[in-house]
């Protein structure tokens, strides 16, 4: 996202005026989930400074710091005592109208939210059958970085810089993952060109 990174942290750019993360958790408090838990590392105090304790948006927000990016397994190990025995995850650095209240209630390990797949990964990342994540079968789609987790997937794990998907990967294999297909409006706002684009729609 480079020039528009170099001094603004992504979560912070604007779509329409308002921050991505600032969507989210608007999102997330309208579904009732009133705790909320921000991993910060680049330009973390502009994050802090701007959100707050989250009292303005009606939630409790609380932040890990990370003196690197630690990815996102990484980052949930490195947050773990913060979190509940179950919790969302949604990455920060995208644009959606899902809606949380809509997650189900864990059956399983994980919950995954997945998408149609867009230009830039037009392979997909996981298929769904029976209802259940697979790293195998046609139709596969792309994951979408909202998700649901148990916190028992983590605690046993080392931190440090960890990719999820290996993870993942992992317990789809076991049959442990749940995942949905979400047909709404979804961006990966990974480019200053894909950003353009939401801004003009």
């Amino acid at each position: 996202m480079r020039p528009l990174t170099d001094h603004c942290p992504k979560p912070l750019l604007a779509v329409n005026g308002k921050p991505l993360i600032v969507y989210h958790i608007e999102a997330l408090a309208r579904a009732g989930i009133e705790s909320i838990v921000i991993n910060v590392s680049w330009l973390a105090d502009q994050i802090i400074e701007t959100l707050g304790d989250g009292r303005s948006f009606g939630v409790d927000i609380r932040y890990s710091h990370e003196s690197e990016a630690l990815e996102t397994a990484g980052g949930i190990i490195h947050a773990l005592d913060q979190l509940d025995e179950e919790f969302v995850v949604v990455n920060g650095d995208t644009f959606t109208d899902y809606d949380f209240s809509r997650l189900p209630q864990l059956t399983h390990q994980a919950h995954l939210v997945l998408v149609d797949n867009p230009q830039h990964n037009p392979k997909g990342d996981f298929a769904i059958t029976d209802g259940l994540l697979s790293n195998h079968g046609s139709g596969r789609l792309t994951f979408s970085g909202i998700a649901q987790y148990k916190k028992s997937i983590f605690s046993r794990l080392v931190e440090g810089k960890q990719a999820l998907a290996p993870l993942l990967r992992a317990l789809a294999d076991k049959g442990h993952v749940t995942a949905e297909h979400f047909y709404g409006e979804w961006s990966d706002v990974g480019t200053p060109e894909r950003l353009e684009q939401l801004q003009a729609n």
